[in-house]
């Protein structure tokens, strides 16, 4: 059986690199893609710390309510990228900066 910390060390890294991504990049797709890798960092959380109690699923209960809110949440804000694609032609959120074209 593999430890915990093997689960967690992995956990932290997929978070890490998300804030990373999230933070030091300009474009809305990668942001984007950033803030799914630290939902995805959390559900590998929640299904690691279930193995203590494997009787209760409530670490994969929430870990699929988790995905299902990161689905809805990619399909607003795909729809609102394309949007703000269409109407400035650009994706780098520092020219974006203006709800005025």
């Amino acid at each position: 059986m593999i430890a915990i910390q093997n689960y967690l060390v992995i956990s932290v890294l997929l978070f890490s690199i998300g804030l990373a991504v999230a933070v030091t990049k300009r474009n809305a797709i990668l942001i984007l893609m950033g803030i799914e890798l630290m939902l995805n960092a959390v559900n590998w959380n929640l299904v690691a710390f279930s193995q203590y109690d494997p009787n209760r699923l409530q670490g994969q209960m929430f870990a699929l309510f988790i995905m299902v809110v990161a689905a809805a949440e990619v399909t607003v804000a795909l729809a609102i990228i394309l949007k703000i694609y269409d109407y400035f032609k650009n994706l780098d959120l520092d020219k974006i900066n203006s709800l005025k074209k």
